[in-house]
C-alpha cells in the first residue's frame, strides 16, 4: 500500500483516523498505541502477507532482549550482541542471499555443488528500516541512553508505525521514547500535518514521477542511443526524481505523524544546497546519515584516532552505506565513491573552508559530483554507468529517440523545469511546521492553491494509474 494511491487517501487513512480519534476520546486514550498498531500491522500485510510473522517475531526478539537487558543487567553484552548477531544475520540472508550465490555460482559449480535446486530468496518490504530501528533501541538501551521499554505493544507500535515503516524515515528509540506515552494530539499539529502530507503528496505524484519518466527511459536506452544532452538529461532527471521521491515520501511520513501527535526529525534540508560532500551528508537522508554516525562511525573511533583511522572509518562506513542500499556492485562502488571524496576533503581541508567562501563554485563542484554518484547508483551494471560517462563526457549528438520525443510534451517540460528548482534553492532550513506557523497569511494561501488546484491534480493523476512507486521502497 503506498500513500499516494486513491485507496489509501479515501479508506486507510479516514479509517485510521476515525478508529483512533474514536477509541481516544472514548476510553481516555489507553488504547492510542494498540490502535496505531493495529492499523500498521493491517498496512504491512497488505503489501508483504508473507512476512507478517518475521516481522512480528522478530520485534518480540528485539523487546525481550531489551527486557534481558534491565532484569539481568550483568550479562548485558551478551543480549547486545544477541540482538546485533540476529538482526545483522537476517539483513544480509534476506538482502544479499541471492547476490552472494550470484558471484559465487561458478565457483561452488567447480566445486561439485550443485545450485540448480536454489531458490531465490524474497526481500521482506521495509527490512532496511525497521531493523535499523530496532537496533538503536537494543544499543541505546545497552549504552543506558534510554530506559528499555515495558509494554510489548508500545514497543511494537514503534517498530511498526505505519507513516515509516516502509521506507523511513529512521525512527530512532531515543528522538521517540517519550512521545510514544505522552504525546499530545492537536488541531494545530493536525494542520500542520496535513499540510506537510498533501505537500509531500504532489511532490510525488506531480513532480517526482514526471522526473520518472525521463529518467527510466534515459536509463533503458542502447548505449548507441546515447549523446551528450540525452545523458546529462538522464543524470539531472534522476538527480532530481530520487531527491524530490524520497523527500516527498519523508514529507508524508512527518506530516501523518503529526496527525496522530507524533514529531519525527526531518529527513532532508535541501542537499543540492551543500558546498561540500561532507555538507551534502549532513542535508541528504540525515536519519541514515545520524545512525551511521552514532551507531557505526564514532564506535569505530570516528576521528579521534588519526587521519589514517578516521580515512579507513569513513571509506568502511560508506561502503556498508552502500551496501545497504542494495546487493548490487554499483551500490558499492556509489559508496567507496563517496567515501573517496569525503576522505579527500579532510585530507586537503576543504571541509573546513568557510561556506560563504566561493559559495557558487563549490556549490557547482558538489552538485557534479553527487550527479555523478547517481549515474553509478541508478545504472543496473558498472559496464551501464561506463557507457553513461562516456555519453556525458565526451560530445557527441544524435537524433533525439523517438520515445523521447513522445514524453517531451509541454507539461512534462514545465514539470521538469519546475523540479529543476531544487537545484538553486539558497542553503538553509526548509519550511518546517514552525516556520510554517509564523507565516500565516503566506500558509493561508498555500493551502487554498494547494487544495482547490494541485490536489486535485495529483488525485487525477492518481486515478489514471500513471504514478511510480516510491523508490525506497525497493531498499
Amino acid at each position: 500500500m503506498v500513500f499516494s494511491s486513491l485507496f489509501f487517501l479515501f479508506a486507510f487513512l479516514p479509517a485510521v483516523i476515525l478508529a483512533y480519534y474514536g477509541r481516544a476520546l472514548l476510553l481516555q486514550k489507553q488504547l492510542r498505541n494498540l490502535t496505531l498498531l493495529i492499523f500498521s500491522y493491517l498496512f504491512y500485510l497488505f503489501g508483504a502477507p508473507d512476512f507478517i510473522l518475521f516481522l512480528a517475531g522478530s520485534t518480540l526478539f528485539d523487546y525481550a532482549m531489551g527486557r534481558l537487558m534491565a532484569r539481568f543487567a550483568g550479562h548485558k553484552r551478551l543480549w547486545l550482541t544477541l540482538s546485533l548477531g540476529i538482526n545483522v544475520g537476517l539483513l544480509a540472508w534476506f538482502k544479499y542471499a541471492n547476490f552472494m550465490v550470484a558471484q559465487t555460482a561458478a565457483t561452488l559449480t567447480r566445486l561439485g555443488l550443485d545450485l540448480s535446486g536454489w531458490e531465490a530468496v524474497v526481500l521482506p518490504v521495509g527490512i532496511s528500516f525497521f531493523t535499523f530501528q530496532k537496533l538503536s533501541y537494543t544499543i541505546d538501551v545497552y549504552r543506558g541512553r534510554c530506559r528499555p521499554i515495558a509494554n510489548v505493544i508500545d514497543f511494537a507500535m514503534y517498530v511498526a508505525l505505519f507513516p515509516q515503516l516502509v521506507a523511513g524515515p529512521i525512527v530512532r528509540f531515543r528522538d521517540i521514547h517519550d512521545q510514544i506515552r505522552n504525546r499530545v494530539e492537536s488541531w494545530d499539529k493536525c494542520h500542520a500535518g496535513t499540510m506537510r502530507f498533501a505537500w509531500g503528496l504532489c511532490k510525488k505524484v506531480i513532480l517526482a514521477d514526471t522526473c520518472g519518466r525521463f529518467a527510466d527511459l534515459i536509463f533503458s536506452l542502447p548505449a548507441a542511443d546515447l549523446d551528450t544532452m540525452v545523458a546529462w538529461l538522464g543524470a539531472l532527471a534522476y538527480t532530481l526524481q530520487i531527491y524530490l521521491d524520497f523527500s516527498a515520501y519523508s514529507d508524508m511520513a512527518i506530516g501523518l505523524g503529526l496527525l496522530f501527535g507524533f514529531r519525527f526529525l526531518e529527513n532532508f534540508n535541501r542537499p543540492y544546497s551543500a558546498v561540500s560532500l561532507t555538507d551534502f551528508w549532513r542535508r541528504w537522508h540525515i536519519s541514515l546519515s545520524r545512525w551511521f554516525r552514532d551507531y557505526l562511525y564514532i564506535p569505530l573511533g570516528g576521528n579521534r584516532k588519526g587521519h589514517f583511522r578516521t580515512a579507513f572509518n569513513l571509506t568502511l562506513v560508506f561502503l556498508l552505506c552502500g551496501f545497504w542500499h542494495g546487493a548490487n556492485w554499483t551500490f558499492v562502488v556509489w559508496g567507496a565513491y563517496h567515501g573517496f571524496f569525503l576522505v579527500a576533503e579532510r585530507i586537503t581541508g576543504l571541509r573546513r573552508i568557510p561556506d560563504e567562501r566561493l559559495r557558487a563554485l563549490r556549490r557547482v563542484f558538489t552538485l557534479t559530483v553527487v550527479i555523478c554518484g547517481w549515474v553509478i547508483f541508478r545504472c543496473d551494471t558498472l559496464s551501464q554507468s561506463g557507457h553513461f560517462f562516456t555519453a556525458m563526457f565526451t560530445f557527441s549528438a544524435n537524433p533525439l529517440p523517438p520515445a523521447l520525443l513522445d514524453i517531451l510534451t509541454l507539461e512534462n517540460t514545465l514539470c521538469l523545469i519546475l523540479s529543476a528548482t531544487a537545484l538553486i534553492l539558497p542553503a538553509g532550513s526548509m519550511d518546517t511546521e514552525n516556520q510554517m506557523e509564523k507565516r500565516h497569511v503566506l500558509a493561508g494561501a498555500a493551502a487554498v492553491v494547494l487544495f482547490m488546484i494541485i490536489l486535485p491534480w495529483c488525485i487525477t493523476v492518481m486515478a489514471a494509474g500513471s504514478q511510480n512507486p516510491f523508490i525506497y521502497y525497493r531498499f
